[in-house]
């Protein structure tokens, strides 16, 4: 007789996050990776849809399930049956999708839509509520994605990045690195961010100006900095203390920003230093410059 299958032969992910963010195109993303995904299921079926996928027949190795914000008794079923996929799933993991305010109401006016949460009033309003209906959802995140300046297809370039077959497997931390620039705002999704506008600044140096972080004279301009090494030094024994310590929590993926005034300089250098610094660990890392192909014009 079949016996049922266990845990961890199932991987589970749960995409939730705010109206307008992206929680569909992220859905889609998955399902074109093999995921089986399902949309909006009722709290009250999850349970009956996890006995399912632990059928001995079922085949399914990675489901993910869309959850978005709906108000009382049905979320706070949800937050039940969330906590309890992570107190019996060792391969689980919450997805979060947000935006800043102005591109969530610009999308909404695009699509036409109505806000779910604010059907006869204002979009931001809604926008607002759902905030702070979610922000549980957001505060218990394993992974924060924040789609501001993302494109349909930067979307899901993200994530297959984070949930191609081999990465999910291998299962351990995934580490994102960020260059940004401040004058952009703060990456929504980092966990841990460093400035180093402490750093002289190459615009200032004419022939640096139209070059990037990734050109062989900014490299060594900003490297050769006597603060530069000092910053790399400290911060590299900061990541031998922290990052062992998200391994020990569980904590599946770990997203560093490095900013500068205007990503473009500074910003981009230190964070291939750092992803370096941090791949000499044998953990998986990956360096992201947001801001690099914008204009930078300090203030």
């Amino acid at each position: 007789m079949a016996t049922r299958r266990r845990a961890k032969d199932v991987d589970v992910t749960v995409i939730s996050g705010l109206s307008g963010a992206g929680r569909s195109e992220a859905a889609k993303a998955l399902e074109d990776l093999g995921w089986y995904v399902i949309d909006n299921l009722p709290p009250a079926l999850i349970s009956k849809m996890m006995s399912l996928v632990f059928a001995p027949s079922s085949g399914i190795k990675r489901v993910a399930l869309v959850i978005d914000a709906r108000g009382g008794t049905f979320f706070t079923e949800a937050m039940k049956e969330l906590e309890k996929l992570r107190r019996d799933m060792s391969n689980f993991r919450l997805v979060f999708l947000e935006a800043s305010d102005e591109v969530l109401v610009r999308r909404f006016d695009a699509s036409r839509r109505m806000h779910p949460l604010a059907p006869q009033e204002n979009v931001a309003v809604g926008i607002q509520r759902e905030r702070e209906l979610m922000s549980p959802f957001r505060d218990g995140a394993d992974l924060l994605i924040d789609t501001t300046d993302l494109t349909v297809r930067k979307l899901r370039a993200k994530m297959g990045a984070y949930f191609e077959e081999r990465a999910v497997s291998e299962g351990g931390l995934q580490i994102t690195i960020v260059s940004f620039g401040y004058k952009y705002g703060l990456p929504l999704d980092a966990d841990v961010v460093f400035d180093v506008r402490f750093l002289p600044n190459p615009h200032w140096i004419d022939h640096l100006r139209p070059q990037s972080g990734v050109d062989q004279e900014v490299i060594d301009y900003v490297m050769g900095q006597p603060s530069t090494s000092d910053f790399l030094d400290r911060t590299g024994d900061l990541f031998n203390v922290i990052i062992p310590g998200y391994q020990g929590e569980g904590r599946h993926y770990l997203t560093i920003a490095v900013g500068c005034t205007g990503g473009r300089h500074r910003s981009v250098v230190l964070a291939e230093r750092l992803g370096g610094l941090i791949g000499e660990q044998g953990v998986g890392v990956r360096v992201i410059h947001r801001d690099i192909e914008r204009e930078s014009v300090p203030v």
